[in-house]
């Protein structure tokens, strides 16, 4: 049986920009949308075309795209002037693409208190938009904004605004959930009778996750006979984001149900890049990526329970739907107070420790391991903490810098300016060094000191210049005058490898000391170097 093709429409680079806090300059445009071509989706909708410089920009450098179609989004024209002679138009008829995706008015409710014009007017510039880019051989897809409030409110009208484009040439009508509040049923409910007016194969879906139901909507819009969705990396899109496109697409690919029905054009090959696309993007927006993402998040293969692990070493199907290496993610043995021998072990394996079941040394590491996570560590999210742990364990840990004694200082000049001052004494091959620094606070002050005097710490020097503290969160962990501070650090290097520390003390320059200690040594570990006389 042959299958039916599924079509997937990126608009990272569109409504994804319109995130709070979000703005891709013109180099990061192209970054992304190289990354998404060799990913292989079939339209990258590049943004708005005469609406912005960046946009306008964008669209005049010409990609050369091996798999994706560039794509030039806009609005239908303005009511009063013929579509020949809209400024905004023209723009996108400009805009060196062979397609092109156009929002207009679905919601009677809308076209009166947004347009503030007549229904009919509304259909007329939906019917003279379509005509003029089908006229120009461009491919055109009609955005049908607020369809399922506009539906659900007349359903009579919302078909007619799509029909205009429709009947008059429009490859693409799509559904658009803009206010993101449709629930999957009613999804589904309308999307089957819309496809006895428009067939399947012209229709597709742009779901808002404002009840974070836009990837099961999506899905529900497929199985109803819709046959392109709309999307984004990482759900990234206004308030609370689009569909995400990381979770659809192996969804797709990987899922017998879709996999036996639809084909879509990415390959196997680049389906395993699709952990690698979705970290791409936290990259260049410089954010932390949400480790529980699925799919492609750190955590989507994490295993901590005992039993868990245990299962998941006989056969990873018992708590895992999919083999992690299927999309380029791992599998993650988490090590904290419930985990068992099996989780030791495993993680040890993970690391490149070899080691016999029935060591002696694996029992005091799990007992090392629970009596720290009782005083307030966790090594849950600490991978660099733990595996130094478990390699002192097991006497693979040299001394590198030891550190004599350290004092710092916070105070407040006359002008209300806040200056923190760190000294840290070190050693170095029996040589004493004195190393000093300021920063916003004293945790970047001791900082500093290390990392801006690595010239000074002999061999070390040229293994610590590139090193860069990326995260740094406190938690208090009780209350009152005893209370106890966990400190974690993310480091990061010139190859991109980030890695996770921890400390704890009852003072909170102590537990961050700890932590940053514990990121140079693990730094110092990983790039082989020498250990100190």
């Amino acid at each position: 049986m042959s299958k039916e093709k599924l079509y997937i429409f990126d608009t990272t680079l569109r409504d994804g920009a319109q995130t709070q806090g979000v703005h891709f300059s013109l180099d990061e445009k192209i970054k992304i949308a190289h990354a998404l071509d060799n990913l292989g989706v079939d339209y990258i909708e590049g943004g708005w075309p005469g609406a912005n410089p960046t946009d306008t920009q964008f669209f005049q450098k010409k990609l050369k795209l091996k798999n994706s179609s560039f794509t030039a989004f806009g609005m239908t024209k303005k009511s009063g002037r013929s579509a020949e002679n809209d400024p905004g138009l023209s723009a996108i008829l400009n805009s060196n693409t062979n397609s092109v995706c156009l929002v207009g008015k679905s919601w009677d409710f809308h076209v009166d208190v947004a347009l503030g014009i007549t229904n009919e007017e509304n259909l007329e510039n939906i019917s003279e938009t379509t005509k003029h880019f089908v006229k120009n051989k461009k491919e055109f897809m009609f955005d049908a904004e607020h369809f399922f409030d506009g539906y659900k409110a007349n359903p009579k009208y919302a078909l007619k605004c799509i029909k205009a484009a429709y009947d008059n040439g429009a490859r693409w009508i799509i559904l658009c959930d803009t206010n993101g509040g449709t629930l999957p049923h009613e999804v589904s409910k309308i999307v089957k009778e819309v496809s006895e007016h428009v067939p399947g194969n012209n229709l597709g879906i742009h779901a808002h996750n404002d009840t974070g139901n836009a990837v099961a909507n999506s899905i529900a819009a497929v199985l109803s006979g819709a046959r392109q969705v709309q999307g984004t990396i990482n759900g990234l899109g206004e308030r609370c984001g689009n569909a995400n496109l990381m979770s659809l697409i192996p969804t797709f690919y990987l899922k017998k149900e879709f996999h036996d029905s639809f084909e879509i054009s990415i390959k196997e090959k680049n389906i395993k890049n699709i952990t690698q696309c979705s970290r791409l993007l936290d990259e260049i927006l410089n954010r932390k990526p949400n480790k529980h993402l699925p799919y492609v998040g750190a955590a989507a293969f994490s295993h901590k329970g005992g039993l868990h692990v245990s299962a998941v070493q006989k056969d990873p199907k018992t708590y895992e739907h999919i083999n992690p290496a299927e999309v380029g993610n791992t599998r993650n043995i988490v090590v904290s107070d419930q985990s068992g021998r099996s989780n030791i072990l495993s993680r040890l394996k993970t690391i490149g420790i070899e080691i016999q079941e029935n060591d002696e040394k694996i029992k005091k590491l799990l007992e090392e391991v629970k009596d720290r996570e009782f005083i307030g560590y966790s090594y849950d999210g600490a991978d660099a903490s733990f595996e130094l742990l478990a390699r002192r364990a097991m006497g693979e840990i040299p001394r590198y810098i030891s550190i004599k004694e350290y004092d710092v200082s916070v105070t407040k000049d006359d002008k209300e300016n806040i200056i923190s001052r760190a000294k840290a004494n070190l050693e170095v091959d029996g040589e004493k060094i004195v190393c000093e620094g300021e920063g916003n606070g004293p945790v970047h002050a001791l900082d500093n000191a290390i990392r801006k005097n690595v010239d000074k710490i002999g061999k070390y020097s040229k293994y610590l210049k590139d090193l860069k503290l990326v995260d740094y969160k406190v938690r208090i962990l009780n209350t009152g005058t005893e209370a106890v501070t966990r400190v974690s650090i993310e480091s990061t290097d010139s190859e991109g490898k980030n890695w996770f520390t921890i400390g704890v003390s009852a003072n909170i320059i102590d537990a961050s000391f700890k932590a940053l200690i514990d990121s140079l040594d693990y730094k110092l570990f990983k790039d082989n170097a020498p250990a100190s006389s």
